[in-house]
């Protein structure tokens, strides 16, 4: 395995691990160079996945980057271990190499070996003078405890093991690390902000810049795409997407929004998914009663009927493994529907011919004098291909799909009614969801039965291989996926099983912890 070899900007990142990435676009790279990074581990809160912070270790290259649960931006990176890379700061190593025979270092207290960078180094050679840092006591409070010294600078901040009784507010902090025991740093980590103490108020909720920015420091051309920060949801089939660190938005009108129209506001997708298959087309069939008799044929256009949650495929556009399943494939896909798939933004958009979208909600039909419920498409040419269908990934730690997509943050903005205890987005737990949803479509339904039989879940189990992405239809390729860290057989495949419920225009896919993996807009 080669040294990690990166380049410290204070207030941006290290190399190319940029404050304000994705987990989805780190992993992504980190698993790109398995020589290089052979180990990740990922740490995680099961039962508060996205709203607790997510910690990816690198074992073999002495690094920890910390993301926030809700947007799963890097907002922390910490070297932990000097003697597995090589970190540099204006072409000059941050701390002294270890050698072949063994570990070179000064020694710190207790008797280990210390390799990081000597205070000297750090204050006199690579940043210079700062001000007064910040002493964080050991947790037993003994006397002879070793306690942490912060030697904060903007951007970046330096760990030093300072025994309590070396300790005391009238030293200046020269006089305090200039002794051997106590010289050089054990950890570093690196931010945005003017310190570390005024930093890590507003770590997890501070509004980082476009990582765009960051690519001024590398002589590459690359550019990061606009990112969608927000999806939100109006009902009969409207979304409205927001670009982050812009103000601008765009809309997705389903059953009216072209290819063309996605393609110019959103850029090509990364892959286009042409599979096909009607295994689970008998409950587009199934009546409304649920009885034996025969479907007169109604059922087949009711939306609401269907629980619909058409997953994209890990396979991506470029698949050439098997030339001719892909051509039986496009000869049985004849209408020319598709997925594109928009990993890096974290959803997937069904192109098909057009459809009736899902109805208006009962409140928005009240405050537009729509009584009819229905939002009929604009576009009446049946062979021309429209957005019908839009999935968004929550990209849960642990879920089984858990990194095919960068997580998409949505919120369901017609029930944020004036007077409304919270909003419902992609950070609620499905049961306080549910309640809202059924409140909102009540009146919808004929009786109360016949609105819990509507919602009844689906159980499915995304290891069987052949688990369906879909009510309607399977969308494979879960079982020879590498791109998702979770997606692995597990004992029982307890861990792949989730449930969809179903209201007008919604299908959600619950975890078992009780959070949303993806919802599905029609």
């Amino acid at each position: 395995m080669s040294l990690f070899s990166a380049a410290l900007h204070p207030n941006v990142g290290l190399g190319f691990i940029i404050l304000g990435a994705s987990l989805h676009d780190i992993l992504t790279r980190l698993k790109a160079e398995p020589q290089r990074f052979p180990k990740l581990d990922l740490g995680f809160t099961p039962s508060e996945p996205v709203t607790e912070p997510v910690v990816l270790t690198l074992p073999a290259n002495g690094i920890r980057l910390r993301f926030d649960g809700p947007e799963q931006r890097l907002r922390l990176i910490e070297i932990i271990d000097f003697t597995k890379n090589r970190i540099t700061y204006q072409d000059k190593d941050i701390a002294k190499p270890s050698s072949s025979q063994g570990v070179l270092g000064s020694p710190r207290p207790g008797g280990e070996t210390a390799t990081g960078p000597a205070f000297k180094n750090v204050y006199h050679r690579l940043f210079g003078p700062t001000y007064a840092g910040e002493y964080m006591p050991a947790d037993d409070d003994k006397s002879n405890s070793v306690g942490t010294y912060v030697l904060s600078y903007p951007g970046v901040a330096f760990n030093f093991p300072l025994p309590a009784l070396a300790y005391s507010p009238d030293k200046d902090v020269v006089s305090l690390l200039s002794s051997s025991a106590s010289q050089t740093a054990s950890s570093m980590a690196i931010f945005s902000g003017k310190s570390w103490q005024h930093a890590r108020e507003h770590l997890w909720d501070e509004l980082l810049p476009s990582v765009n920015s960051a690519f001024l420091f590398s002589k590459s051309k690359e550019m990061v795409p606009d990112e969608i920060s927000l999806v939100k949801i109006h009902g009969g089939g409207r979304l409205q997407l927001f670009k982050k660190w812009t103000s601008a938005s765009m809309w997705i009108n389903l059953g009216e929004t072209t290819p063309q129209d996605l393609v110019a506001e959103l850029g090509p997708p990364d892959a286009i998914y042409r599979k096909n298959d009607q295994r689970m087309h008998i409950h587009k069939t199934r009546t409304a009663s649920h009885s034996r008799s025969r479907s007169d044929g109604r059922d087949y256009k009711r939306p609401d009927d269907l629980t619909d949650t058409d997953q994209s495929s890990a396979h991506t556009g470029s698949d050439d493994s098997d030339d001719e399943a892909i051509e039986d494939e496009a000869a049985s896909n004849v209408s020319g529907e598709c997925f594109y798939n928009y990993f890096y933004l974290g959803f997937d958009v069904l192109v098909s011919p057009p459809q009736t979208p899902s109805p208006t909600p009962p409140g928005q039909a009240k405050l537009t004098g729509e009584n009819d419920g229905g939002n009929p498409f604009k576009n009446s040419n049946a062979d021309r291909l429209v957005a019908t269908k839009v999935v968004l990934h929550a990209n849960v730690p642990g879920s089984y799909p858990f990194n095919r997509h960068r997580r998409c943050r949505w919120e369901i903005a017609y029930l944020d009614h004036p007077g409304s205890e919270f909003a419902v987005d992609s950070e609620t737990p499905f049961n306080e969801m549910e309640e809202r949803l059924r409140e909102e479509w009540k009146s919808t339904y004929t009786s109360e039965d016949d609105a819990k039989r509507r919602q009844r879940g689906m159980v499915l189990n995304r290891g069987w291989g052949d688990s369906p992405g879909s009510s309607c239809e399977f969308l494979g390729g879960w079982e020879d996926s590498t791109g998702g860290m979770a997606a692995k057989k597990f004992d029982g495949n307890e861990d792949s099983t989730t449930t969809l419920y179903g209201f007008p225009g919604l299908v959600f896919e619950v975890l078992k912890n009780g959070f949303v993996s993806a919802v599905t807009v029609f």
